[in-house]
Formats: structure tokens, sequence, C-alpha cells
């Protein structure tokens, strides 16, 4: 047997794909062609960072979701979130929005007006969770945990916030469907924070400075996968920023097409054909736009 002591922490590199969206760059590490997802993670994306000059935001018109919960943690600037369940939601940088999809959720996302006047700047990592299957039509929710009342960890140089499940000897207190490890770290110059290898799959995605992991360099925007059992420490000579993420390994793969997941190809072409006609709720107060489906979605992966 292989001591895991002697193995590199590092099992798969996966460099995003980048989407020019104008005024700003999406870079979406997940689902890749090699690799569909971090369980329970099925996709990672990260958006900016955007500089907007007055009379410009971000305008994600209303668009649909099955069987996923939705993770939006802004790095930078602050989005008005509502949804077809009446919600209307301000996130600002170091809180969580967690919307679960279930049987079917319309979301937008946009600026708020009075940002719109002035330059303003925006950078967020948007990831998606997979619903076990037992959750995957359960009524659609939303919830809001506030940056205040997120773990913080301290020491070594480093700081780390947990934004999902239990890291470091602490517990977000944001909902889990299955077993989910979620964090923000950032390192101070010499600052280091060990890397456990309690859960079945892990990732850390370098969104900013410089890091190496164990003897590993980490570069920019590159989700690296870690080897499970194996844990390691990250370190930073001039500062970094990191995002982990992991959890539970699910029995089943998951269908992704455009915006909805399921362990079902047929239920997938069902939420196809109720968006198309128009079947899903409209999001109160954002009613006079939508997203159409589109000819050839970006977001597949199909086991």
């Amino acid at each position: 047997m292989t001591d895991p002591h002697l193995e590199t922490p590092i099992l798969e590199t996966i460099a995003p794909v980048s989407h020019d969206l104008g005024s700003f760059s999406v870079h979406r590490a997940l689902p890749s062609k090699g690799r569909t997802m971090v369980r329970p993670f099925v996709f990672f994306d990260d958006a900016g960072p955007a500089v907007f000059g007055a009379g410009e935001g971000i305008d994600v018109r209303p668009h649909p979701h099955i069987g996923l919960a939705t993770v939006s943690y802004l790095l930078k600037g602050r989005i008005m979130h509502r949804d077809s369940l009446g919600t209307a939601q301000a996130i600002e940088p170091g809180a969580v929005n967690l919307m679960t999809a279930g049987r079917g959720i319309v979301p937008s996302e946009r600026s708020f007006d009075e940002d719109r006047g002035v330059e303003s700047r925006l950078k967020l990592i948007q990831t998606w969770l997979a619903l076990p299957k037992a959750d995957e039509e359960r009524a659609p929710a939303f919830e809001h945990v506030a940056r205040a009342d997120l773990p913080l960890i301290s020491g070594d140089g480093a700081e780390a916030r947990v934004i999902m499940g239990s890291l470091w000897g602490e517990t977000a207190p944001v909902t889990t469907y299955a077993g989910t490890i979620n964090a923000d770290i950032r390192l101070d110059a010499g600052g280091s924070l060990p890397i456990d290898a309690e859960a079945d799959e892990r990732a850390l995605y370098m969104a900013e400075g410089d890091a190496a992991l164990d003897d590993a360099t980490l570069a920019r925007r590159q989700l690296y996968v870690l080897r499970p059992g194996v844990a390691a420490t990250v370190r930073s000579d001039g500062g970094a920023r990191l995002m982990l993420c992991g959890g539970e390994a699910f029995a089943a793969p998951r269908h992704v097409y455009w915006n909805f997941v399921s362990s079902r190809r047929d239920r997938i072409d069902q939420a196809v054909d109720d968006w198309k006609a128009r079947r899903f709720p409209v999001v109160p107060g954002d009613a006079d736009e939508r997203i159409p489906f589109p000819d050839r979605p970006r977001t597949v992966s199909y086991p």
C-alpha cells in the first residue's frame, strides 16, 4: 500500500475556459472536458474582475434552474438577487446567497441602480451544487447568511472564512444537503494554512496572488483537484486568495445541460420544454425579460 504522506497532493489541474462578456470575462473551471464534478460541485465560475463605467453594470436576466443549489460569493462589489419565490436580497463581499432550485426556480442578478451612476467593480465566485437524489425535486428555497455569521479562522498569516460545512474546527450556518466543504482563504506574505484530507473530494482554486501547496507551485486561475486522503499545507510568499471546495462523493453521476442538473436525462428534457413553453414561474419585480433557451448551450456534461 502506498503511504499517502509520500504522494503529491495534486491529482489533477484544470485550466478554466474563459468567456468574454464584453465588460468582463467569466472563467469556468467546472464542468470541464476531463472532469464534470468535484462532488458535490458541478459548476465553478470566476467572474471578473470587472470595472463598470458610469451607466454600466451587470444584468443577468431571469433564467431557470432545477436539481441544484447555487452558491454566490462576492470578492468585490455588490449585486441584487431576485427570484420567483419573491426574494429580493443584496449580496456583498463575505456573505453567502444559497439558492436551492429543487423542482424549479427562476432568479435574476443585477447591479443596483445607484451603482450605475458611478464607476463600480465586481468579482464573483459562483458555484453549483448537485442535490442528492432525494432532494432533486424538493421545494425551492433561498437563504442569505451575512458575513458576520460565517466563522473566520485566523493564524500563521492566514485567514479563512468557512462558507459551507465544517473546517478547522468551525461549522458554517449554511444549509447543506450532502457533505460539503467551501472556504475563502486569504494568505499574507509568508502565511500558511493546513488543508485537511477528510472530505471525499477536494479542490483549490487559485484566485489571486502566489501560492504553493507543499512543494507544488500554484498558478493563477487554475483549479487543483486534490488527491483523496492526502493532507497538505498551502503557503504564500507574497500573499494570495484561494477558494476551497469539495465534499461527499455521490454514488450516481449527474447530467448538466445549460442551467439544469439532474440524475435523469428525461427530467432535463422536461425542464427545457417547460422553459420554452413559459411554464416556469416569473420573478416578481423583474418579469419583463428572460434569457431564451440557447441554440447551443455552453454548459453541458453528460456522464
